[in-house]
């Protein structure tokens, strides 16, 4: 009746093209053999489909032994694994399987060893603001998911529809009420079920007290300026970003220009072969260790994560630029750059940029197919709904079968 074959009743991305896609996540890293990459795409369907408390209990690795307290803890490189695909997570630490944790001593226990616990962050790192062995509840992991997952214009936006009397700041009750808000329009937030089986449930006023201690004071009674939140969001982002970086394990400071374009790809969603060709071209123009190679700075990687912050900006400029008949070229893009971000992006970048989105190499930018992808890349693909691939079936069926009764009307019609 219907070729399920074609291309309208198919997944857009198959098991085979997410192990392939990933385990070349790292330019420099080690490929993937066939279990681990079962194991890679097994994980990233997690992340991608299931409830926050499944995934925060897949990806966490801490346990507290303390016998009023069995808390379980994320990491802050828990948490960056959490939310990208093909990091893959450590043997013996998967769903509900944890290490041993003493609050007390610091002292973490594993497979009959104790080491100290060591997180390897700075002191003023933003996760020491949200605790103070800056370690991640599940409380927090759904706050981190929604400031992650929201633009700072919505934020803005909901504390002064929350501030009756204007002033720019939100007590606590009022405070809690705009993130209860915010975390319903989250595609995460959506998702999430309280499971008290488990213990990973969300109630009023459940933030730790290192959180409320650092937004609201020892007692909990100052009030919340939109200015300080707003620096945190900023923090937050800086520091997925540098955590980012450092995990490409930079040489001399700098990643590759594959780990840089890896990097961009990592939340599109496009079917492998689409990405592999993509990439193939900044193989082919930047081959490592060549002259061509440079290498991609901290600073590079900082100036082009901060354009994205601008990306709705971008996209207004460039639709603009587009409608009027001009060329989208390099010194386009910069001038959009410098104009919506006052930044002005690297030659190097910003070649590196075109390669990566200029499919038939005529200088130009595929502008529609750059911003949405960028679109997912600052969001970190949280802004996704969850779809298992069963809505898509259905969809897919019901076009199918829409094309078969269309058919057949028409071949009544012409019978009569």
């Amino acid at each position: 009746v219907c070729n399920v074959t074609n291309a309208k009743c198919q997944s857009e991305v198959s098991d085979t093209d997410e192990e392939q896609l990933h385990q070349n996540d790292s330019g420099r890293k080690k490929h993937a053999g066939f279990r681990d990459r079962k194991y890679i795409a097994y994980e990233n369907r997690i992340r991608a489909y299931s409830t926050p408390d499944k995934i925060f209990r897949y990806f966490a690795t801490l346990k507290s032994i303390e016998e009023d307290n069995e808390t379980v803890y994320m990491t802050p490189e828990d948490f960056l694994r959490s939310i990208t695909p093909g990091i893959k997570q450590p043997d013996g630490l998967d769903l509900d399987s944890f290490k041993k944790y003493d609050p007390k001593t610091g002292l973490v226990w594993f497979h009959n060893k104790s080491e100290k616990l060591n997180l390897d962050i700075p002191k003023e790192s933003v996760f020491y603001k949200l605790c103070d062995q800056a370690l991640i509840t599940f409380t927090d992991f759904i706050f981190l998911l929604t400031v992650l997952s929201t633009p700072r214009r919505q934020f803005e936006i909901a504390f002064r529809m929350f501030d009756i009397n204007g002033d720019g700041e939100l007590d606590i009750n009022e405070f809690e009420v705009v993130r209860s808000v915010i975390m319903g329009t989250t595609a995460m937030g959506r998702r999430h079920r309280d499971n008290l089986t488990t213990g990973c449930t969300l109630k009023p006023g459940s933030s730790n007290s290192a959180f409320k201690r650092y937004f609201f004071g020892p007692n909990g009674d100052e009030k919340l300026p939109i200015s300080k939140f707003l620096q945190f969001h900023s923090d937050l982002q800086e520091e997925i970003m540098r955590l980012e970086f450092e995990r490409a394990e930079p040489k001399n400071g700098k990643i590759t220009e594959v780990q840089f374009a890896n990097s961009l790809l990592v939340y599109a969603g496009f079917s492998e072969n689409k990405r592999r060709k993509m990439i193939r071209r900044v193989k082919a123009k930047f081959p490592i260790d060549s002259d061509q190679s440079s290498g991609i700075t901290y600073k590079d990687f900082s100036d082009f994560s901060h354009l994205l912050r601008s990306i709705a900006d971008v996209d207004t400029a460039l639709t603009f630029y587009h409608m009027a008949g001009a060329s989208i070229n390099q010194d386009t893009l910069n001038h959009v750059a410098s104009t919506v971000a006052n930044l002005h992006l690297s030659p190097h970048v910003l070649d590196v940029v075109f390669t990566l989105f200029d499919e038939n190499n005529d200088g130009q930018l595929s502008y529609r197919e750059f911003v949405g992808v960028m679109r997912h890349r600052l969001l970190r693909g949280l802004d996704k709904p969850m779809d298992t691939g069963f809505i898509r079936l259905l969809s897919a069926v019901f076009h199918c079968t829409k094309e078969q009764i269309n058919l057949g009307i028409s071949s009544t019609y012409k019978g009569v």
